[in-house]
């Protein structure tokens, strides 16, 4: 069981979905395979022969000698498109055959002179080296298919994910219908409330997946899209290699859990524009790119580099027309799918990061305030069980009565475990009992926790300070 602030603001990793059933296992083969067939022919992939051929080469010169099994492992082609692909290259002098085994007929490929100055040329131009990418037509169509608008939210589910978190009901029936309202989220409430651990969790509302590919193609220049650090897949591959045979989807995309990417005050503008390495000469997707058809989160808002009506004019369009417009080198420009769901979340009140004609932009503002005494004492005593604390109502009773409230503290969602938590810490160092707590190791616990307003006095030049004499 679990408090609302049970969780730090970085994401939590999703638990992987259980065992599915060989039937399940077939049936979701199939759903894929029809969302993406793997292209069997050049014409397929949507890539001219000069760009895969060039891919090729830069791969093994990566490697120096490789099989035809490698070669389809590194660059997601399926058997007939790379037979063709090698082909060619026979023909213009640019690769040696070689036997491998035994009986020589497993064959593997190298370079030739010119294949390996043709080789050079390319990687100076583009550092990419990883699967074949997708255009940038196929994903837009993809991400229009598997849009996250798709999935709707019940009171059902939304119930279920919350079942063992302390969440009140008003909260709930405000977070369901704005998850299937398709607009912007903004949360907001004073520091502790849960805000952070409550919308990482809206992604388990999610159960089905969605393909993202490894990199996007624009006019032939390569984005690398897939993440391993935000994309979850739901296994490592489920299609086999073949020179022969169309087996499983398209290679060149990963089924993965559907995104989520939280960012905080790391946030830059530069983060939400295509990133270039001039060093190995790649192109990297901006964080929203990679959140397509999930959920993305600006957590901490207004304590980023970028002011907030930075960032917040920086989402007008793509709020409003679904669609969002990036640049490559030389002031290129294109439009790519703009289909997540946005969540700001701050500890700021809204009005004072943004003007009213934005506000009204986001669809929902939904407002994490302090506990009621019944709540606090919910997660009180699921934190005692969780750490193996025995319950005693005398002491949640102290804590709310004598600490909380005789020095005017709300009650929030992550004091229990954290009072709970350095209480017993004290325990444990003086040799005493970890599961049986009192109030005097409480009482050492709330002074460590807070910051004492009688030692800001004696910090603090400012004379306001000095006439304060609580805590916070």
């Amino acid at each position: 069981m679990n408090s609302p602030m049970n969780n730090s603001t970085t994401a939590e990793t999703l638990a992987p979905p259980g065992p599915q059933s060989e039937q399940a296992r077939h049936a979701e083969t199939d759903r894929l395979r029809r969302l993406a067939p793997r292209p069997l022919t050049l014409a397929d992939t949507g890539l001219s022969r000069h760009f895969l051929t060039e891919l090729l080469i830069k791969h093994l010169y990566d490697a120096g000698m490789l099989t035809s099994k490698q070669l389809m492992q590194r660059t997601a082609l399926a058997g007939p498109v790379l037979e063709e692909l090698i082909e060619f290259l026979r023909k213009e002098v640019m690769i040696d055959v070689h036997g491998q085994g035994f009986d020589k007929r497993e064959l593997s490929y190298s370079l030739t002179q010119r294949g390996r100055e043709t080789a050079i040329d390319a990687l100076a131009r583009s550092g990419y080296l990883g699967p074949a990418p997708v255009p940038i037509e196929r994903y837009r169509e993809l991400v229009q298919i598997q849009t996250v608008h798709g999935c709707k939210v019940t009171a059902a589910s939304l119930n279920g994910l919350f079942e063992h978190i302390v969440l009140r009901k008003s909260l709930r029936e405000q977070l369901g219908p704005a998850m299937n309202s398709g607009r912007a989220i903004f949360i907001y409430g004073p520091a502790g409330t849960g805000k952070t651990y409550i919308t990482q969790k809206l992604t388990g509302l999610f159960e089905d997946s969605c393909l993202i590919p490894y990199a996007i193609s624009v006019n032939e220049q390569v984005v690398s899209l897939f993440d391993p650090l935000l994309h979850q897949p739901i296994e490592e591959s489920i299609h086999t290699p073949s020179l022969l045979f169309d087996q499983g989807y398209d290679a060149r995309f990963v089924n993965c859990r559907r995104p989520r990417v939280v960012t905080g005050g790391e946030l830059g503008m530069d983060m939400l524009e295509i990133h270039f390495n001039p060093v190995t000469k790649e192109y990297q997707a901006p964080l929203q790119l990679k959140a397509n058809n999930g959920i993305f989160i600006i957590d901490d808002m207004g304590r980023q580099r970028a002011t907030p009506m930075e960032i917040f004019n920086r989402w007008i369009v793509p709020m409003e027309e679904k669609k969002d417009y990036l640049t490559l080198g030389a002031g290129r420009h294109f439009q790519t799918p703009f289909d997540q769901i946005l969540v700001f979340s701050s500890n700021i009140n809204p009005l004072e990061l943004a003007d009213e004609a934005f506000l009204r932009r986001i669809g929902y503002k939904i407002y994490f305030g302090y506990l009621q005494p019944d709540e606090y004492g919910e997660i009180w005593r699921q934190v005692c069980a969780e750490k193996g604390i025995g319950f005693d109502p005398l002491l949640l009773d102290f804590a709310i009565t004598e600490l909380h409230a005789q020095r005017d503290v709300a009650l929030r969602p992550c004091h229990p475990r954290d009072l709970l938590g350095m209480a017993q810490d004290r325990v444990l160092y003086l040799g005493g009992d970890a599961a049986s707590l009192d109030a005097q190791a409480l009482t050492w616990a709330w002074n460590n926790y807070f910051v004492s307003l009688d030692a800001e006095v004696e910090m603090s030049p400012s004379p306001a300070a000095r006439g304060r004499n609580d805590h916070v």
